[in-house]
């Protein structure tokens, strides 16, 4: 993924379509979509992700299926990068009290996130 490969909030709900169904063509996109969009809109937004690299198609019959070349994973990364980094002055910390605040954690996921942050923790001793 591209360092300036950023979604918009309709880009990002059509790749997250495509990133829980694997593929889609543009009526089962569309289908699965939360929002009312029109044929077109979505197939725009399909054409605007492959222009920029971030999803390609294959013909299907008469159709085109989309398929995502962007892992969700790698996405969401880049995504908490600029997040951090534009919106939390680059201070981790920040974000995940935040986050902590406004989402709450269960105790598993506190033991969890204790584990990474003790993990981290070592490795920067370590360097």
């Amino acid at each position: 993924m591209t360092d300036d490969a950023t979604f918009t909030e309709r880009e990002l709900d059509v790749m997250s379509v495509l990133w829980k169904a694997g593929s889609g063509t543009v009526a089962e996109v569309r289908e699965a979509l939360s929002l009312e969009l029109g044929y077109t809109s979505v197939l725009k937004m399909l054409q605007i992700l492959e222009e920029k690299g971030l999803v390609r198609h294959e013909a299907e019959g008469r159709a085109y299926r989309y398929f995502p070349r962007v892992a969700q994973e790698d996405a969401g990364a880049h995504a908490l990068r600029r997040i951090v980094d534009k919106i939390f002055q680059g201070s981790a910390e920040m974000a995940v009290a935040r986050l902590v605040s406004e989402r709450g954690v269960t105790p598993a996921e506190a033991g969890r996130l204790k584990a990474l942050l003790d993990e981290s923790a070592t490795r920067e001793e370590e360097a």
